[in-house]
């Protein structure tokens, strides 16, 4: 068994949409980035390759490329998990924070972890998603990002 660590940050930008663990939160400002920004799954994804000693997210999906301008961080997140099968892995489970004063996600995490399961085609019970706040301390806690850090731990096929 391999584990691995992941970690992203992303400021809030006008005019986009907001998405967490490719659930789009209706209402709320979108954070700035390249793809669509979802650090969630961003996390999700460098705890995978982490896992599995594959190099982090801009490895493979670099945030200057224009072909990610705008993607959807589900598809790359299956990507990723083809990426870990070609290597022999099987992704045994995952547990993730989101780290954000707002919004409120409680009404979201049991979508969120539906969303990660089947992109991962994982049964849902191996994923778990839980939010926190900053406590009123630095940047996420101004309300001005989100971050989120993720743990993946893998088998051997």
């Amino acid at each position: 068994m391999r584990v691995g660590i992941g970690y992203d940050i992303h400021k809030f930008q006008k005019g986009r949409r907001l998405i967490l663990g490719g659930v789009e939160i209706a209402g709320e400002t979108g954070l700035g980035g390249h793809s669509d920004a979802d650090v969630l799954l961003h996390a999700i994804m460098d705890a995978l390759l982490g896992a599995a000693g594959l190099g982090d997210i801009g490895c493979f999906f670099p945030p200057d490329d224009p072909s990610y301008a705008g993607a959807d961080s589900r598809q790359l997140l299956a990507q990723t998990g083809q990426m870990i099968a070609q290597v022999g892995y099987t992704v045994w489970s995952m547990d993730a924070t989101v780290i954000a004063e707002k919004p409120r996600l409680s009404a979201h995490i049991r979508s969120m972890r539906q969303r990660i399961a089947e992109a991962l085609d994982l049964d849902e019970s191996r994923v778990n998603v839980k939010a926190t706040t900053n406590e009123g301390i630095g940047d996420i806690g101004r309300g001005r990002a989100i971050a989120a850090l993720a743990v993946a731990l893998l088998q051997e096929r």
